[in-house]
């Protein structure tokens, strides 16, 4: 997996606040690759590696996302809805980035597998302050291998704890609806 580069995909609508995160992302430092999408179509598109999303080596597959939740065509709940229905996505670290405090939707998230809950900050320094913290965190957390394609590459679990769980299939994902 060393060869393999930690890809953040960025699931925003609002230009500025595009703008803001991969900036904060690069004012601490991130030299990761950062792709960034419009809405929760587009970004199961480029997870599964459709259309213009097609080139592995331009869209890299991602090992963690970040998504905001409420965003026209398809939303964020769209986003954990389809990583949670694909076995083999749902282990990417998944991050809820949104102005919402409602409590519905931060229970909704979790419910839909999102990793964390943040709520955006005011101002750029504050989002850079999280968006460090978050980095540190999640890129230093071990995940499953995947191959240069994004599939998670097959493990040999005969007499270790994990024997009893069966392991996603390496077949083709497919869309939750359109």
């Amino acid at each position: 997996m060393s060869a393999y580069k930690k890809t953040i995909l960025v699931v925003e609508n609002d230009e500025a606040d595009q703008l803001f995160i991969e900036n904060a992302f690069r004012a601490n430092g991130v030299t990761n690759p950062i792709q960034i999408v419009s809405d929760g179509n587009e970004a199961i598109a480029y997870l599964l590696g459709e259309g213009k999303y097609s080139d592995r080596a331009k869209f890299p597959y991602p090992t963690f996302i970040m998504t905001d939740l409420k965003m026209p065509k398809a939303d964020g709940f769209s986003v954990l809805e389809h990583l949670k229905t694909n076995p083999e996505w749902a282990i990417i670290p998944t991050v809820v980035l949104s102005a919402s405090t409602d409590p519905d939707d931060i229970k909704k998230s979790y419910l839909l597998g999102a990793s964390c809950y943040h709520v955006k900050p005011n101002g750029f320094e504050a989002l850079k302050s999280q968006l460090r913290a978050l980095h540190e965190y999640w890129m230093t957390c071990r995940i499953p291998e995947v191959d240069s394609t994004g599939r998670q590459v097959q493990t040999d679990s005969v007499g270790k704890l994990g024997e009893r769980f069966p392991q996603p299939s390496g077949g083709t994902q497919t869309r939750t609806k359109e």
